[in-house]
């Protein structure tokens, strides 16, 4: 068992190294990574100059914090690791990283997509899309509470 990485900063991450930091435990029988990145798919405004996160940092880290102890609750996880940028980002750029390692590929899967859609629609970040004629704040998308929703049966 490895103790959970839980961290939010404005400094991109290296993925490989998050990797290494598991690689050599024989009890893991699966490790899944997402990493998510900042995309330019907005047809609404002019192309996408940055994406800036901001967030309340209290709130924030108990709110990642009580979603992956509820990954835990639901699934038999030896480690999870989830970092989430803040600040202004560039297109293709990284936003966050989850990392979910177990005996099992099912958990490992599942625990990962669970983490990633509560992140998308529990935990306090605010989004501004900025282009070169103007800053837009992000809303919530309905496909985001969907997502989120089918772990609520």
């Amino acid at each position: 068992m490895h103790p959970d990485k839980i961290v939010v900063q404005e400094a991109d991450f290296d993925v490989n190294s998050e990797y290494q930091r598991l690689a050599g435990d024989a009890s893991l029988g699966a490790v899944v990574m997402f990493v998510g990145r900042v995309r330019d798919l907005n047809p609404s405004h002019d192309q996408l100059a940055s994406l800036h996160l901001e967030h309340y940092p209290a709130m924030t880290e108990k709110a990642l914090r009580q979603i992956v102890a509820q990954a835990h609750q639901r699934w038999d996880l030896n480690a999870v690791t989830l970092i989430h940028r803040v600040g202004s980002m560039g297109p293709a750029e990284q936003i966050v990283l989850v990392l979910t390692a177990s005996a099992h590929r099912v958990s490992a899967y599942e625990a990962n997509a669970y983490i990633m859609d509560y992140l998308k629609t529990k935990a306090p970040f605010w989004k501004k899309e900025v282009s070169a004629t103007q800053s837009i704040w992000v809303e919530a998308k309905q496909t985001d509470q969907a997502a989120q929703q089918r772990w609520e049966i």
